[in-house]
C-alpha cells in the first residue's frame, strides 16, 4: 500500500471524490504543515495556524498508479490559486503535497512538471516533506457523504466530485 497526503482546497472536496475509486482503501481529512500542536477545525479555519486541510489517501498501486491518483488530485483543484480555491481563501486552503520518502518526492515532483504542461508555469502547488499529521475531527470524515444535501456540498463539493466522476469513469468502484 501506498499512501499519499494532498491538499488542494476544502479537503471535503477530496475526501469525497478518492474515496469512489478502486483501488483506493482509505482516505482520511486532516491537517498538517503548521505550527499549533493538536489544532482544531476553527483554529486551522482562522488562518493562523499554517496547516493546510489535507486528505492521506491510502490506495493499493496494483489497483490504481500513483500517477493516477496524481493526476485526479490535479483535476479536483486548480492548481494556479495561490492560498485559495474559489471562494474557500487561506492557507489552510493551498495546493499542497507532503511528502514521506525521497523516492515520493521525486513522484510528485515528476506529476508537478507533466501538471505544468497542462496548466501552465503559473502552478503554485508546493511539496514539502510531511510534518507532523493531525486527524481532523470526526465529522469532517466522509462529510459529503453524511451531508450532501448541505448547501457548500451542492454548491461546491458535488460539482468537483461529477466532474473526476466524468473524467476518471473507467477508475470508480
Amino acid at each position: 500500500m501506498e499512501k499519499f497526503v494532498l491538499g488542494g482546497g476544502c479537503f471535503w472536496c477530496l475526501d469525497s471524490a478518492f474515496v469512489e475509486f478502486k483501488g483506493v482503501t482509505d482516505v482520511t481529512c486532516a491537517y498538517t504543515g503548521g505550527e499549533l500542536v493538536n489544532p482544531s477545525y476553527e483554529r486551522v479555519c482562522d488562518g493562523n495556524t499554517g496547516h493546510a486541510e489535507v486528505v492521506s489517501i491510502e490506495f493499493d498501486e496494483n489497483i490504481i498508479t500513483a500517477e493516477q491518483i496524481l493526476e485526479i488530485f490535479f483535476t479536483l483543484h486548480d492548481p494556479t490559486q495561490l492560498n485559495r480555491q474559489g471562494a474557500d481563501v487561506g492557507t489552510q486552503y493551498r495546493s499542497s503535497m507532503f511528502y514521506t520518502s525521497d523516492a515520493q518526492r521525486e513522484v510528485f515532483e515528476q506529476a508537478l512538471e507533466k501538471t505544468k504542461e497542462i496548466w501552465g508555469e503559473d502552478v503554485v502547488t508546493e511539496i514539502s516533506a510531511l510534518p507532523e499529521f493531525y486527524r481532523a475531527e470526526e465529522y469532517h470524515q466522509d462529510y459529503f457523504a453524511k451531508n450532501p444535501n448541505q448547501g457548500y456540498c451542492v454548491a461546491v463539493v458535488a460539482p468537483k466530485v461529477a466532474k473526476v466522476r466524468a473524467k476518471f469513469a473507467h477508475l470508480i468502484s
